[in-house]
């Protein structure tokens, strides 16, 4: 392994690039100086999921290989780390789409330079800043993403850094565009024939999460590895599935989860109208009527605790989440066998075997 503890190692070079991109602002001024700090605070926390299955991914590959693990860590660590910052900066973007304004427990971004425009007592309207804001800001962690990316590929072969870059740059484009898929989603969900709404919701979690949550950072370590193609094959056919689990929990979660363990309100997700698999099964369970009345709350930022327990209820009785939780597991065997028998390192497998149901079995 790169260190005793790679993710510490992650977090260690984040705090080092962060360091670096704060001194950096210095001569810019005050406001650049807090706009930064808030952008650090967006990288604080988190379960380093993207980082550890890029890192596990490159071990897989170069341990079948018989070479050293510990071969080239510091531009294997910046690469993990870089998908760090990848991250926030969707987190930052998607809770300005979804208005949320919670994140791990502490204020969404948007809502922090809000906090901050008000704090400066500034001209305006801070809630419109604090908007602004972020959007901009989640676009400088973008850039900052691929600062630490090509810091990373300078020490690997050309041809792994090429195709290292490659998957890269689909990861970002295939989260855009499932980005878009979900609000335009939420947004023609009442023209689209009800037989097709769960379909939707598959294609809206592989796009928008399962790519670039598991199987794009395994794909991205496996090119730094020099992975051939049959290996590469083995850790998508994983990834993807373990992806999709793990979006699906998400989905549970957004609905069933504890805003003590989430850092965000039990039913955020029913709030804010998220047309997930749940949702779809549920609504499928439903008689026209039911489902009439179901679909005027759903989306309804004013839902108080009675009505989101009631909507939790017609969710479990309609028999949406056992559905949803099969759905679980059925991924998650197939991402198993998926490895079955693939050339890739022991000791790395039973890691990523680790890490898949640590994704899909989580409480926050």
């Amino acid at each position: 392994m790169p260190s005793p503890d790679p993710i510490e190692a992650v977090s260690q070079r984040l705090d080092n690039f962060v360091g670096s991109q704060t001194r950096s602002s210095d001569e810019m001024g005050d406001e650049a100086g807090r706009f930064v700090e808030v952008a650090a605070d967006a990288l604080r926390g988190g379960k380093r999921l993207r980082a550890r299955f890029c890192l596990t991914g490159w071990r897989a590959v170069v341990e079948a290989g018989g070479r050293p693990a510990a071969s080239d860590p510091d531009g294997i660590v910046a690469a993990a780390a870089s998908l760090e910052i990848f991250h926030a900066a969707a987190l930052v973007h998607d809770d300005i789409i979804d208005n949320s304004d919670t994140r791990r427990g502490r204020p969404a971004t948007h809502r922090a330079l809000e906090a901050v425009h008000r704090e400066s007592g500034w001209h305006g309207d801070a809630a419109a800043f604090g908007r602004s804001g972020a959007i901009l800001l989640g676009d400088l962690l973008v850039a900052w993403s691929d600062d630490l990316l090509e810091e990373g590929l300078t020490t690997r072969p050309t041809a792994a850094a090429a195709s290292a870059r490659a998957e890269y740059a689909r990861m970002r484009r295939d989260v855009t565009i499932g980005q878009f898929l979900d609000i335009a989603e939420e947004s023609a969900f009442v023209r689209q024939p009800d037989e097709h709404h769960a379909e939707r919701a598959l294609r809206v979690a592989s796009f928008k999460s399962a790519r670039y949550s598991i199987q794009q950072p395994l794909l991205i370590g496996a090119a730094l590895g020099e992975a051939d193609e049959e290996q590469r094959d083995a850790l998508s056919a994983f990834g993807h599935p373990v992806g999709m689990a793990f979006q699906l929990r998400d989905d549970v979660l957004g609905v069933f989860g504890d805003a003590a363990v989430t850092g965000k309100p039990s039913g955020d997700d029913l709030r804010e109208g998220k047309r997930t698999v749940l949702v779809a099964y549920a609504r499928e369970g439903l008689s026209a009527g039911s489902r009439r009345v179901f679909d005027e709350l759903i989306g309804d930022p004013t839902l108080d605790d009675e009505q989101i327990a009631s909507l939790q209820q017609t969710i479990v009785e309609t028999g949406a989440l056992d559905r949803v939780e099969q759905l679980i597991t059925d991924y998650a065997r197939t991402a198993d066998r998926a490895l079955s028998g693939a050339r890739l390192g022991n000791a790395a497998v039973g890691e990523l075997r680790d890490l898949a149901r640590a994704a899909t079995t989580r409480s926050a």
